[in-house]
């Protein structure tokens, strides 16, 4: 596994700028893989990890990349909760962790670092620079992903007697009868107008 500042090197790559979250995100990542015991998740351990995240901001981009997990690969779930939270599954061992910044850390990064001009600089040190104890509550947790959520699943594919677009995996509701698409099925909720 790379170092810290390896790593933060290629979040900032990957994400186009290093910032407060992006260097959460990787302290959080090794954390969890650290007490899972995963030495290696983007080569041999690839195959034993599920990440939950629970909110949609730069820490995020940076758990995937400190854990391999993908959208693409059914690796990395999203769950939006708007919490800078994560869940490492490890699929091998059934483990599972969820790991949760504690609030008071950027209250910390302003007593420890007065002397840096701006709250962001604060935070990018002291998020660099505290204990994971002072940064994060850890809670052994129970997850027990269901088949169709995990990598290599094949399930069935539906076309939307609405709408004529495809459905994977189960992702229809039904409808007086009808197997309908989520977005035919409740227009309501749709995030785009016709």
């Amino acid at each position: 596994m790379e170092s810290l500042d390896e790593l933060l090197q290629m979040a900032e790559t990957a994400h186009g700028h290093l910032c407060a979250g992006q260097i959460l995100g990787v302290r959080l990542a090794l954390l969890g893989l650290e007490r899972l015991g995963i030495t290696d998740p983007r080569g041999a351990d690839r195959k034993r990890l599920v990440t939950y995240v629970e909110i949609d901001r730069c820490a995020t981009d940076a758990i995937g990349l400190v854990t391999g997990c993908r959208l693409g690969k059914r690796t990395l779930k999203f769950r939006d909760w708007g919490k800078m939270a994560a869940t490492f599954v490890d699929l091998a061992s059934g483990r599972s962790l969820r790991i949760v910044a504690l609030e008071d850390s950027r209250e910390l990064a302003r007593r420890l670092y007065p002397h840096l001009e701006s709250a962001r600089q604060q935070q990018m040190q002291a998020y660099r620079d505290l204990t994971d104890e002072q940064l994060f509550r850890e809670q052994w947790v129970q997850v027990t992903p269901e088949a169709a959520e995990l990598p290599g699943y094949k399930g069935e594919r539906i076309v939307c007697p609405r709408c004529g677009e495809g459905v994977n995996f189960g992702r229809f509701l039904e409808v007086d009868g009808q197997r309908l698409c989520q977005s035919c099925a409740r227009p309501e909720l749709r995030y785009w107008r016709e």
